[in-house]
Parts: structure tokens; sequence; C-alpha cells
């Protein structure tokens, strides 16, 4: 086509479609995510609707944008939803992947803080990875918990929160409804926790397997908070 006649596409809005008969998974991105705290979980989650006779989950994204993001490692993303205007469909689940600037200007960011808190007060659970703890820390989620982050940075939380129960020595906490995980590569083990404790351990096992995943709950340091 001569330049003359190029023309500009717009991309036009299209939401993902959600069976309401799942879970639905919120994973909250924006520029500066780190990769494997996103996509581990979301891997997880997502293969939950190639099990039978479980309540499988809708995953989705949203983000403070149309736009693509950009993570960390470089990837460009599309987010499904834009918290600051659309309706949002009810999140059961809402993860907080870890970004690049969890430790400072995002804790700022008062839209967002304002989204994670919404999404609490109806959410069954609400899961982090590595630094997403500082998130929920800033919103006011933790208070009453438990918590873990990355292992280098839990004394820069604790620093930062001193009021905060703050745990060294374990990969993930399971606190009512709160899982905060050290993130990385453990992302896939807190991810699969949440899976056991909704599915049982034969579920867990089969979707571990089918990632290629050894998973024994008994063998990941962990804390399950009793109340």
């Amino acid at each position: 086509m001569p330049p003359s006649e190029a023309t500009t596409e717009i991309a036009e809005t299209s939401f993902p479609k959600l069976d309401s008969s799942r879970y639905n998974v919120a994973f909250l991105i924006m520029d500066g995510v780190y990769n494997t705290e996103l996509t581990a979980p979301y891997d997880i989650f997502q293969h939950t609707v190639f099990r039978e006779n479980i309540k499988a989950m809708n995953v989705f994204t949203v983000a403070n944008t149309d736009q693509s993001i950009r993570t960390f490692e470089g990837l460009r993303l599309l987010p499904d939803f834009n918290y600051l205007k659309d309706s949002i469909p009810r999140i059961d689940i809402l993860v907080v992947p870890s970004a690049e600037h969890h430790m400072d200007s995002d804790l700022e960011d008062e839209a967002m803080l304002g989204f994670v808190r919404k999404a609490d007060k109806e959410a069954l659970f609400v899961t982090s990875h590595c630094d997403g703890a500082f998130v929920l820390a800033k919103a006011g989620l933790l208070e009453k918990s438990v918590s873990t982050t990355f292992p280098s940075d839990i004394d820069a939380m604790r620093t930062m929160f001193p009021d905060l129960d703050i745990r060294k020595e374990v990969l993930f906490v399971h606190d009512g409804k709160y899982i905060t995980s050290a993130g990385g590569a453990k992302s896939f083990e807190a991810a699969l926790y949440l899976c056991e404790y909704l599915y049982g351990k034969q579920v867990a096992e089969s979707l571990a397997g089918g990632l290629v995943i050894d998973w024994n709950l008994e063998t990941v340091p962990h804390l399950i908070v009793k109340k």
C-alpha cells in the first residue's frame, strides 16, 4: 500500500469472555512487573481449566491503562481491563506480582492502592509474590496478618512497616485470606499451595506434573497461621 493510502489501525477494547461458573482471578500488572511473579501463578491457575470436576479459574489482567505495559524483562503485555475506567468483573482471587517500583514510587499511587483495597473487600483470597507484599502492606491489608516477601527485602519491609509480623525462613505464608510468597520460582509453589487448598492434593500434583514441577507441600518451608 502506498504511504499516502496507509491508515492507522486503532485497536478496539476486547474484554475476555469469563465463564460464570469459575473463580475470577485478577492479576495486577504495571510497567516493570517481573515476568516470573506474573507468569508462574498465571500458568498454574490457567491450567485448572483442563482439570475435571473442579471449579476452575478464569484468569485476566488489570492495569491502569488501555495501552501495553512492558515487564521488567522487556515483554510487552496488553491488559484485559483498565481499573481506572472499566467495569471490573467480580474478583475472587487477586494476585499482586512484584514490580520494579513496589518498594518506592508505586506505593504513592493512590488509585492503584484504592483498587487493591476495593478488590480486597470481596475477594476470597489476596495473594502477593516477592515485593507485591509491599503493596498489600501499604494498602493496609496485612495489619492483622503474618506475611513474608522476597528474602533480601524482608528487613526493608520490616523497617517500612514496623508494626507488621513479617517472617523469614519461609517461602510463603497463608494467614486468613492472604497468601504472601518469596516470589521468583517459588511463586509456582505458592500458587500450587492455593490449588491444593482449594482442590486437594491430587489436583495440585496433576497441575504441577503438567508443568514438570516436583510438588510436595511437606518439603516446602511455609507457614499456615491457624485462627
